[in-house]
Protein backbone atom coordinates (compact mmCIF):
# COMPACT_ATOMS: atom_id res chain seq x y z
CA UNK A 1 0.00 0.00 0.00
CA UNK A 2 2.82 2.42 0.15
CA UNK A 3 3.30 5.18 -2.18
CA UNK A 4 6.90 6.13 -1.16
CA UNK A 5 7.94 6.36 -4.65
CA UNK A 6 5.02 9.22 -5.36
CA UNK A 7 5.86 11.13 -2.95
CA UNK A 8 8.62 14.73 -2.87
CA UNK A 9 9.80 16.15 -0.08
CA UNK A 10 11.27 19.60 0.10
CA UNK A 11 14.82 19.54 -0.39
CA UNK A 12 15.64 20.72 3.76
CA UNK A 13 13.65 17.35 4.90
CA UNK A 14 15.47 13.80 4.59
CA UNK A 15 13.43 10.96 5.49
CA UNK A 16 15.38 8.08 6.49
CA UNK A 17 13.50 4.97 6.92
CA UNK A 18 15.09 2.04 8.99
CA UNK A 19 13.17 -0.88 10.00
CA UNK A 20 11.04 -2.17 13.35
CA UNK A 21 14.02 -2.42 15.38
CA UNK A 22 14.79 1.23 15.22
CA UNK A 23 12.74 4.35 14.36
CA UNK A 24 12.85 5.81 11.44
CA UNK A 25 14.82 9.10 11.45
CA UNK A 26 13.67 12.30 9.45
CA UNK A 27 16.38 14.97 9.07
CA UNK A 28 15.60 18.49 8.99
CA UNK A 29 18.30 20.95 7.44
CA UNK A 30 19.12 24.39 6.53
CA UNK A 31 22.04 26.43 6.29
CA UNK A 32 22.11 27.53 9.85
CA UNK A 33 20.64 24.61 11.47
CA UNK A 34 19.97 20.66 11.32
CA UNK A 35 17.25 18.94 13.36
CA UNK A 36 17.06 15.31 13.70
CA UNK A 37 13.94 13.84 14.63
CA UNK A 38 14.10 10.26 16.76
CA UNK A 39 17.77 8.43 16.61
CA UNK A 40 16.83 4.53 16.12
CA UNK A 41 17.96 1.83 18.96
CA UNK A 42 21.00 1.72 20.27
CA UNK A 43 22.36 -1.28 18.25
CA UNK A 44 22.09 0.92 15.27
CA UNK A 45 23.53 3.75 16.66
CA UNK A 46 26.83 3.35 14.27
CA UNK A 47 24.20 2.86 11.62
CA UNK A 48 22.58 6.39 12.40
CA UNK A 49 25.31 8.20 12.44
CA UNK A 50 26.56 6.91 9.07
CA UNK A 51 23.11 7.88 7.45
CA UNK A 52 23.09 11.27 9.09
CA UNK A 53 26.67 12.25 8.45
CA UNK A 54 25.85 11.24 4.70
CA UNK A 55 22.50 12.99 5.00
CA UNK A 56 24.50 16.49 6.53
CA UNK A 57 27.27 16.94 3.98
CA UNK A 58 29.77 18.32 6.42
CA UNK A 59 27.00 20.34 8.27
CA UNK A 60 27.09 19.51 12.12
CA UNK A 61 24.19 17.97 14.02
CA UNK A 62 22.41 21.37 16.15
CA UNK A 63 19.70 19.73 17.55
CA UNK A 64 18.28 16.09 18.41
CA UNK A 65 13.92 15.84 18.84
CA UNK A 66 12.75 12.71 20.50
CA UNK A 67 9.01 12.57 19.87
CA UNK A 68 8.92 9.74 22.66
CA UNK A 69 10.85 8.68 24.68
CA UNK A 70 11.20 4.60 24.00
CA UNK A 71 14.02 3.01 23.51
CA UNK A 72 13.60 2.41 19.57
CA UNK A 73 13.44 6.61 18.97
CA UNK A 74 16.09 7.90 21.47
CA UNK A 75 18.41 4.82 21.84
CA UNK A 76 20.85 6.55 19.41
CA UNK A 77 20.94 10.09 21.45
CA UNK A 78 24.16 9.09 23.32
CA UNK A 79 26.00 8.15 20.60
CA UNK A 80 25.28 11.57 18.42
CA UNK A 81 25.37 13.71 21.32
CA UNK A 82 29.12 11.99 22.11
CA UNK A 83 29.79 12.38 18.03
CA UNK A 84 28.24 15.83 17.78
CA UNK A 85 29.06 17.52 21.41
CA UNK A 86 27.28 20.90 20.96
CA UNK A 87 23.96 18.70 19.86
CA UNK A 88 21.30 20.09 21.76
CA UNK A 89 18.72 17.46 22.74
CA UNK A 90 14.86 18.50 23.09
CA UNK A 91 12.44 15.96 24.95
CA UNK A 92 8.86 15.57 25.83
CA UNK A 93 8.22 17.17 29.44
CA UNK A 94 6.62 14.26 30.99
CA UNK A 95 9.80 11.93 31.50
CA UNK A 96 12.26 14.93 31.51
CA UNK A 97 12.87 14.11 35.60
CA UNK A 98 13.49 10.30 34.57
CA UNK A 99 16.07 11.50 31.89
CA UNK A 100 18.23 14.37 34.53
CA UNK A 101 17.84 11.23 37.81
CA UNK A 102 18.51 8.64 34.58
CA UNK A 103 15.67 6.05 36.04
CA UNK A 104 15.49 2.98 33.38
CA UNK A 105 12.43 1.51 35.98
CA UNK A 106 10.40 5.14 35.39
CA UNK A 107 11.32 5.40 31.55
CA UNK A 108 9.90 1.93 30.79
CA UNK A 109 13.18 -0.16 29.73
CA UNK A 110 13.01 -2.54 32.66
CA UNK A 111 9.45 -3.02 31.77
CA UNK A 112 10.13 -3.52 27.80
CA UNK A 113 13.19 -5.66 28.67
CA UNK A 114 15.03 -2.90 26.28
CA UNK A 115 18.18 -0.63 26.88
CA UNK A 116 18.89 2.78 26.49
CA UNK A 117 22.11 3.93 27.11
CA UNK A 118 21.79 7.00 29.50
CA UNK A 119 21.66 10.76 27.92
CA UNK A 120 21.07 13.78 28.46
CA UNK A 121 18.58 16.49 27.26
CA UNK A 122 19.20 19.92 27.21
CA UNK A 123 15.36 21.18 27.23
CA UNK A 124 11.87 19.84 27.27
CA UNK A 125 8.94 20.64 24.34
CA UNK A 126 6.11 22.24 24.74
CA UNK A 127 2.96 22.34 23.27
CA UNK A 128 2.25 24.68 20.72
CA UNK A 129 6.23 25.14 19.78
CA UNK A 130 7.64 26.42 16.34
CA UNK A 131 10.66 26.48 14.52
CA UNK A 132 11.71 27.73 11.37
CA UNK A 133 14.12 24.99 8.93
CA UNK A 134 14.51 26.63 5.64
CA UNK A 135 11.75 29.28 5.78
CA UNK A 136 9.07 26.33 6.79
CA UNK A 137 7.04 26.53 9.98
CA UNK A 138 6.89 23.57 12.23
CA UNK A 139 4.59 23.07 15.12
CA UNK A 140 4.63 20.54 18.04
CA UNK A 141 1.32 19.08 19.35
CA UNK A 142 0.70 16.96 21.90
CA UNK A 143 -0.33 13.16 21.16
CA UNK A 144 -1.24 10.85 23.85
CA UNK A 145 -2.27 7.58 23.20
CA UNK A 146 0.97 5.30 22.10
CA UNK A 147 2.69 7.41 24.85
CA UNK A 148 1.28 9.28 27.11
CA UNK A 149 3.96 11.64 26.46
CA UNK A 150 4.55 11.79 22.75
CA UNK A 151 4.31 14.90 20.08
CA UNK A 152 3.94 14.72 16.83
CA UNK A 153 5.09 17.96 14.58
CA UNK A 154 3.35 19.29 11.34
CA UNK A 155 4.18 21.74 8.69
CA UNK A 156 0.96 23.28 7.91
CA UNK A 157 2.77 25.22 4.33
CA UNK A 158 3.58 21.55 3.22
CA UNK A 159 1.24 19.45 4.82
CA UNK A 160 3.89 17.35 6.20
CA UNK A 161 2.94 15.56 9.31
CA UNK A 162 5.57 13.63 11.64
CA UNK A 163 3.19 11.32 13.64
CA UNK A 164 5.93 8.92 15.02
CA UNK A 165 3.77 6.26 16.50
CA UNK A 166 0.76 8.28 16.55
CA UNK A 167 -0.11 6.73 12.98
CA UNK A 168 1.09 4.33 10.57
CA UNK A 169 0.02 3.51 6.91
CA UNK A 170 -1.68 0.40 8.55
CA UNK A 171 -2.71 1.15 12.38
CA UNK A 172 -0.13 3.03 15.18
CA UNK A 173 2.07 1.92 18.11
CA UNK A 174 1.04 -0.58 21.23
CA UNK A 175 -0.53 1.66 23.70
CA UNK A 176 1.59 1.44 26.26
CA UNK A 177 -0.75 2.76 29.47
CA UNK A 178 -3.11 0.62 28.56
CA UNK A 179 -0.02 -2.45 29.88
CA UNK A 180 0.39 -0.30 32.82
CA UNK A 181 -3.23 0.13 33.93
CA UNK A 182 -4.11 3.14 33.20
CA UNK A 183 -6.15 3.60 30.00
CA UNK A 184 -4.69 4.72 26.24
CA UNK A 185 -7.54 4.01 23.97
CA UNK A 186 -9.39 7.07 23.90
CA UNK A 187 -6.15 9.25 23.74
CA UNK A 188 -5.15 7.34 20.81
CA UNK A 189 -8.89 8.45 19.36
CA UNK A 190 -8.60 11.97 20.20
CA UNK A 191 -4.86 11.94 18.50
CA UNK A 192 -6.39 10.63 15.61
CA UNK A 193 -8.81 12.99 15.59
CA UNK A 194 -5.75 15.58 15.54
CA UNK A 195 -4.01 14.37 12.81
CA UNK A 196 -7.40 14.63 11.05
CA UNK A 197 -7.98 17.86 11.60
CA UNK A 198 -4.85 19.62 11.09
CA UNK A 199 -5.64 18.16 7.36
CA UNK A 200 -2.14 16.79 6.19
CA UNK A 201 -1.25 15.53 2.69
CA UNK A 202 2.05 13.76 3.71
CA UNK A 203 2.64 11.11 6.80
CA UNK A 204 6.09 10.18 7.91
CA UNK A 205 5.76 7.82 10.42
CA UNK A 206 7.73 6.39 12.99
CA UNK A 207 8.21 3.22 11.15
CA UNK A 208 7.21 1.96 7.71
CA UNK A 209 7.39 4.28 4.33
CA UNK A 210 5.86 7.87 3.77
CA UNK A 211 2.20 7.69 2.64
CA UNK A 212 -0.47 10.05 0.93
CA UNK A 213 -3.12 8.80 1.67
CA UNK A 214 -4.28 9.98 5.10
CA UNK A 215 -8.13 8.83 4.68
CA UNK A 216 -7.87 5.42 4.25
CA UNK A 217 -5.61 5.19 7.23
CA UNK A 218 -6.90 6.61 9.97
CA UNK A 219 -10.01 4.67 8.37
CA UNK A 220 -7.93 1.75 8.97
CA UNK A 221 -6.43 2.72 12.50
CA UNK A 222 -9.76 3.63 13.97
CA UNK A 223 -11.11 0.18 12.74
CA UNK A 224 -7.78 -1.50 14.77
CA UNK A 225 -8.61 1.06 17.57
CA UNK A 226 -12.13 -0.40 17.96
CA UNK A 227 -11.51 -3.90 17.91
CA UNK A 228 -8.82 -3.42 21.01
CA UNK A 229 -11.27 -1.10 22.67
CA UNK A 230 -14.05 -4.00 22.32
CA UNK A 231 -11.50 -6.89 22.67
CA UNK A 232 -8.52 -5.29 25.12
CA UNK A 233 -6.98 -8.76 25.39
CA UNK A 234 -6.27 -8.43 21.32
CA UNK A 235 -4.56 -5.83 22.41
CA UNK A 236 -2.69 -7.60 25.51
CA UNK A 237 -1.78 -10.22 23.25
CA UNK A 238 -0.22 -7.78 20.50
CA UNK A 239 1.65 -5.83 22.85
CA UNK A 240 3.20 -9.14 24.25
CA UNK A 241 3.64 -10.64 20.77
CA UNK A 242 5.52 -7.71 19.94
CA UNK A 243 7.50 -7.10 22.95
CA UNK A 244 8.61 -10.48 21.93
CA UNK A 245 9.72 -9.56 18.67
CA UNK A 246 11.39 -6.91 18.89
CA UNK A 247 13.85 -8.84 21.55
CA UNK A 248 14.27 -11.13 18.69
CA UNK A 249 14.99 -8.48 16.17
CA UNK A 250 18.11 -7.27 18.78
CA UNK A 251 19.68 -10.27 19.50
CA UNK A 252 18.23 -12.21 15.96
CA UNK A 253 18.82 -15.77 18.11
CA UNK A 254 18.45 -16.33 21.77
CA UNK A 255 18.47 -19.75 23.79
CA UNK A 256 14.65 -20.75 24.92
CA UNK A 257 16.92 -20.65 28.54
CA UNK A 258 18.01 -17.24 27.86
CA UNK A 259 14.75 -16.19 26.83
CA UNK A 260 12.77 -17.59 29.75
CA UNK A 261 14.89 -15.52 31.95
CA UNK A 262 14.53 -12.50 30.17
CA UNK A 263 10.74 -12.76 29.83
CA UNK A 264 10.37 -12.86 33.94
CA UNK A 265 12.76 -9.16 33.69
CA UNK A 266 10.54 -7.83 31.35
CA UNK A 267 8.12 -6.58 33.76
CA UNK A 268 5.47 -5.42 31.59
CA UNK A 269 5.17 -9.18 30.10
CA UNK A 270 4.38 -10.05 33.62
CA UNK A 271 2.10 -7.58 33.66
CA UNK A 272 -0.11 -8.42 30.58
CA UNK A 273 0.08 -11.91 31.96
CA UNK A 274 -1.33 -10.95 35.49
CA UNK A 275 -4.37 -8.65 33.71
CA UNK A 276 -5.59 -10.98 30.65
CA UNK A 277 -3.82 -14.62 30.63
CA UNK A 278 -3.17 -15.35 34.48
CA UNK A 279 -5.14 -19.22 33.38
CA UNK A 280 -2.44 -20.40 32.69
CA UNK A 281 1.34 -20.59 34.03
CA UNK A 282 3.66 -17.62 33.10
CA UNK A 283 6.12 -19.97 31.35
CA UNK A 284 3.33 -21.46 29.89
CA UNK A 285 1.98 -18.60 28.67
CA UNK A 286 4.89 -17.45 27.38
CA UNK A 287 5.64 -20.52 25.58
CA UNK A 288 2.25 -19.82 23.57
CA UNK A 289 3.63 -16.32 22.68
CA UNK A 290 6.06 -18.19 20.70
CA UNK A 291 4.32 -20.81 19.39
CA UNK A 292 2.56 -18.28 18.18
CA UNK A 293 5.17 -15.79 16.39
CA UNK A 294 6.46 -19.05 14.76
CA UNK A 295 2.86 -20.19 13.50
CA UNK A 296 2.63 -16.69 11.73
CA UNK A 297 6.44 -17.00 10.69
CA UNK A 298 7.76 -14.32 12.78
CA UNK A 299 10.26 -16.80 14.48
CA UNK A 300 11.50 -19.89 14.25
CA UNK A 301 12.52 -22.79 17.35
CA UNK A 302 15.47 -24.90 15.71
CA UNK A 303 16.56 -27.09 19.00
CA UNK A 304 16.54 -24.82 21.98
CA UNK A 305 17.14 -21.70 20.44
CA UNK A 306 14.01 -18.91 19.26
CA UNK A 307 15.56 -17.34 16.11
CA UNK A 308 14.13 -14.25 14.86
CA UNK A 309 12.78 -14.68 11.08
Amino acid sequence: MGDKGLIALPSSVHFLERGWLSSNNILLVDEDHSILVDTGYFTHSQQTLDLVTHALKGLPLTSIINTHLHSDHCGGNAFLQSAFPDVTTWIPPGHAQYVRDWDPLLLGYVGTGQHCPPFAANNSLRVGQEFFIDGLLWRCFASPGHDPHSFILFSAETGICITADALWENGFGVVFPEIEGEGGFEEVGATLDLIESLKPSIILPGHGAPFSDISAALTRARSRLARFVDQPQAHALYAAKVLVKFKLLELQRISIREFANWALTASHLEKIHRAHFNDRPFGDWCDFICADLVRSGAAEIDDAYLINA
